[in-house]
């Protein structure tokens, strides 16, 4: 069997993270294509994280700058090695390139930081954020890691579109990804419940991500209050892992702002309820919550970022909206209209049928796998520039973490 290393920035939390259903999707695959699968993090362990050993995946503590990751390495020996994020390849990639340098390197992106960074700084100075990250630190070092990969996953033609054309970065190098899913069903529909059987608006998003805290404060102080006024029976549920006392001292249920934390079963809140309301000011990537919403025929109402990279040249399960008075008008009007709730959520279903068909972009990323791996020492060759990053940055970040390593043994002794 093939070895597969995986080196996680974080655990994987599908029950709380798109990024976590992300990486259970990618992990998926590599077990159905018979890889012997060792997931390394040096993050702590978390309530919420995936139990691996179901899977049958191996899992492994690792610190960074430290020779017991080379042993550990030297023993595993992974034909395939897949970093989650590039500060992942920052710190362990020279390793990976001394000890198995015949290993194929792939960079899960999840998103692009630079771009999310860019895009919130763009939002608290009102700046645009194609003058932020053209001369970003982020950016640079986000590419330089693609370069040194062999492969790099990107999960929206849009950041793909950002990369191959402002930035010309080769396509050779880079593979548009999305969510892998399931085919819905007419089966899968008719089980679904009714516009009659569902109510509230719905918000979801693990708050240790910005962008979600910013959307829901939004929510709170510009969008709700309106909301409420012309819909008082209804009421806004709060969904999300990781609260700080900041997200509950938004409850108020005479408002019927309901702040309800982490949820074991985001699916279930998702289709019982009527709207899910995205106010995203700033991000990157896809919204899981927005693809988890079309999954369960709960229409949505969001803005241009919340929506990027979904639709494509489809219709959205709702409205994407320019302003406040836009988004709130549209909220009203789409709770409020059994058929126009049911034409919108239709076009979900074809959104998540056609864009995200699991199968077609499996094949996809096989068969690249497949041809890197049957012309590894051409497909190198071609990328000049990812050898000579390696050269540069891996030599000055092995010198910094053998100076580390001197300095911890020295303080350990």
């Amino acid at each position: 069997m093939p070895k597969l290393l995986v080196i996680g920035y974080v655990w994987p939390e599908p029950k709380s993270s798109a990024a976590g259903t992300r990486m259970m999707q990618l992990l998926d695959f590599f077990k159905n294509e018979d890889y012997q699968i060792t997931f390394a993090t040096t993050a702590r362990e978390t309530n919420n994280k995936a139990d691996l050993t179901k899977h049958e995946i191996k899992t492994e503590k690792i610190k960074l700058n430290d020779p017991d990751f080379d042993v550990f390495l030297k023993e595993l020996m992974p034909e395939v090695v897949l970093f989650d994020r590039f500060m992942m390849e920052e710190q362990f990639g020279w390793r990976v390139d001394e000890i198995c340098p015949e290993a194929i390197k792939i960079l899960d992106t999840e998103d692009l930081h630079f771009l999310r960074n860019a895009r919130q700084r763009g939002c608290k100075e009102k700046k645009d954020a194609e003058d932020i990250y053209m001369d970003s630190d982020l950016a640079k070092r986000e590419i330089s890691a693609m370069y040194r990969c062999d492969l790099s996953l990107i999960i929206s033609e849009k950041e793909l579109e950002l990369l191959t054309g402002k930035f010309q970065v080769s396509e050779r190098i880079l593979l548009y990804l999305p969510f892998l899913l399931k085919k819905i069903t007419e089966r899968d529909i008719k089980n679904l419940p009714l516009f009659e059987d569902r109510k509230d608006f719905i918000s979801i998003g693990n708050f240790l991500h910005e962008p979600n805290w910013k959307a829901v404060l939004h929510l709170k102080e510009k969008i709700w209050p309106e909301i409420r006024k012309k819909l008082p029976d209804a009421k806004m549920q709060v969904y999300g892992a990781y609260p700080s006392q900041k997200v509950l001292n938004l409850h108020n249920p005479k408002e019927g702002f309901i702040v309800n934390g982490w949820v074991k079963d985001s699916a279930e809140v998702m289709r019982n309820a009527k709207i899910c309301l995205a106010p995203i000011l700033f991000g990157a990537g896809l919204k899981g919550k927005l693809v988890e919403a079309m999954q369960n025929g709960t229409a949505s109402v969001t803005t241009a970022v919340g929506a990027e990279g979904i639709p494509g040249n489809f219709e959205w399960n709702g409205f994407i909206v320019h302003t406040e008075d836009d988004f709130i008008e549209q909220a009203v009007k789409l709770y409020s209209s059994e058929d126009l709730w049911k034409a919108k959520q239709n076009l979900g279903f074809e959104i998540i049928n056609q864009r995200f068909n699991k199968e077609e972009h499996l094949n996809s990323f096989r068969n690249r796998l497949k041809k890197i791996h049957k012309n590894i020492r051409s497909h190198r060759l071609e990328n000049f520039t990812g050898m000579m990053l390696k050269h540069h940055l891996h030599r000055s970040t092995y010198f910094m973490s053998k100076f580390i390593e001197e300095k911890n043994r020295s303080i350990n002794f």
